[in-house]
C-alpha cells in the first residue's frame, strides 16, 4: 500500500463492499418469512480497523416486523445501496488522486 492512509481507505472500501453484499443479501430477501435485515457494525469497524479482522455483521434493530417476522425494508435498503455506493466512489477517487500523486512525483524525481 503506498501509505497508512491508503490502507486504511482500501480496508474502509472493503467494509463498504461487504456492505453491499449483505443489502444486496437482505433484497433477496424481502419475502422469505422470519429472515432478519442483517448489516455492518460500523461502530465496531471503526474502532478496529487497523485489525483487518473480517467485518462484524449484526442483525438491523429497530425496524417494523411483519406478520412472517421478516424485517427487510426495501425503502431502506435502496438508501443504503445508494449510500454506500455514494461513499465507495468518494474514497475510489482519493485512492486514485493519491496515487496519481505518487506517480507525479516519481516522475518528477526522475527529471
Amino acid at each position: 500500500m503506498l501509505d497508512p492512509l491508503s490502507g486504511r481507505l482500501s480496508h474502509y472500501m472493503n467494509l463498504l463492499a461487504e456492505r453491499q453484499k449483505l443489502v444486496a443479501a437482505n433484497i433477496a430477501n424481502i419475502d422469505t418469512p422470519n429472515y432478519r435485515t442483517k448489516d455492518i457494525d460500523f461502530n465496531f469497524e471503526f474502532q478496529s480497523l487497523v485489525d483487518g479482522q473480517k467485518p462484524n455483521t449484526i442483525e438491523a434493530e429497530g425496524l417494523k416486523t411483519k406478520n412472517d417476522g421478516n424485517n427487510v425494508s426495501m425503502d431502506r435498503e435502496m438508501r443504503l445501496l445508494s449510500e454506500t455506493a455514494l461513499r465507495f466512489n468518494f474514497v475510489s477517487q482519493v485512492l486514485k488522486s493519491e496515487a496519481r500523486d505518487f506517480r507525479l512525483a516519481i516522475r518528477d524525481a526522475r527529471g
